[in-house]
């Protein structure tokens, strides 16, 4: 009870230097009732909440949606069961959470309090770090199915495979929360120590628990991965582009067959290669800010950086609609409800 006590007049103390200074400002309490343990609202007029309500609930809307086309499109067609869809699955699977989760949670955080309390807040935080890793590691093994496609074409269609892909897409997700779940222990047990300092904030979504150890393996670990990889995938694809144009003239019927699964391997690299390079342009600020000191940084430069991640959920339906015919034609029988007709499955959309 003494603790309690001591917390509650530290709280106070520090809630009522924050008064003194932002009540100028004419800000408002979470909650009025709780004068002395209150959060302040964020400092927005009417017109400026609703156009960023608008915003932020529009794009999550728009995420989730897209996100959601290519979940049902590679569940449904069997001819899209292959072990490269099978891995934008589950990258769509992550993005669409954040469609569906993240984004509408940061909205009331943006322009609202939070009134939901310290577990869900806590849990939030813990569904952005899974979502993050998952994400990563995503595009990790997009970017190792892409190197074996290219560079051993040879033991491509015996190593990689349907089923073992989706072993490989439960084990992240397993690995995902597995790996969350412990810092999110330590995140609980600091946060008995560390009480709020008021009542309706909720922090940002990134972790100071063992933020060195999440840094390496979110971060540097994965991404170096990636570069490696597709460092190594640029300069095999160049060569095997000069050697096609140098056999063009051949008039054997085995080299055209071979050259077009050469060149449609090639056109799947570049597509995913594009889709890796906006992912890295997205998520890399987010832990140059964490490098660099987050507590330094002003509020909006924090919303720019964290939305920019939450924008290439978005941004990924958009580069398979525009590289992917498949995509489109699947959209089309999904939005005209064709997919529910018997044998839809068996459809020829390639």
């Amino acid at each position: 009870m003494t603790v309690d006590v001591q917390k509650a007049a530290r709280a106070a103390a520090i809630c009522r230097s924050l008064k003194m200074v932002e009540v100028e400002d004419g800000w408002e309490l979470c909650f009025p009732e709780l004068y002395n343990f209150s959060c302040w609202k964020l400092h927005y007029t009417w017109a400026e909440t609703l156009f960023i309500d608008t915003a932020l609930y529009s794009i999550s809307v728009l995420t989730a949606v897209l996100n959601l086309f290519i979940i049902i499109s590679v569940s449904h067609f069997r001819q899209l069961h292959t072990p490269t869809n099978i891995l934008l699955l589950s990258l769509a699977v992550s993005d669409f959470l954040v469609g569906l989760l993240l984004m509408p949670a940061d909205a009331v955080k943006r322009t609202h309090c939070w009134v939901f309390g310290d577990l869900l807040c806590s849990l939030y935080r813990f569904v952005i770090n899974i979502i993050l890793s998952a994400s990563v590691v995503n595009m990790v093994l997009i970017s190792v199915d892409r190197y074996l496609a290219i560079c051993d074409p040879l033991h491509y269609t015996t190593r990689i495979t349907v089923h073992r892909v989706k072993v490989c897409v439960c084990l992240v997700w397993f690995c995902a929360v597995a790996y969350n779940s412990y810092f999110f222990k330590l995140h609980l047990i600091q946060q008995e120590e560390n009480f709020p300092i008021c009542y309706g904030e909720c922090p940002g979504g990134q972790d100071n628990t063992g933020a060195d150890l999440q840094l390496v393996l979110n971060f540097i670990v994965p991404v170096t991965a990636i570069i490696v990889l597709y460092s190594r995938i640029f300069v095999v694809a160049v060569s095997q582009a000069r050697a096609m144009r140098s056999h063009i003239t051949a008039v054997t019927k085995k080299i055209p067959v071979t050259k077009t699964a050469k060149k449609s391997e090639l056109k799947a690299a570049r597509t995913l290669g594009v889709l890796v390079v906006v992912f890295l342009i997205c998520f890399m600020p987010t832990y140059f800010a964490r490098m660099g000191g987050i507590d330094y940084m002003s509020y909006s430069t924090m919303f720019f950086i964290l939305y920019l991640y939450y924008f290439n959920s978005c941004l990924n339906p958009v580069i398979y609609a525009l590289f992917y015919p498949w995509f489109r034609k699947a959209v089309k029988l999904i939005v005209t409800l064709q997919i529910l007709q018997p044998g839809s499955c068996e459809a020829n959309i390639l």
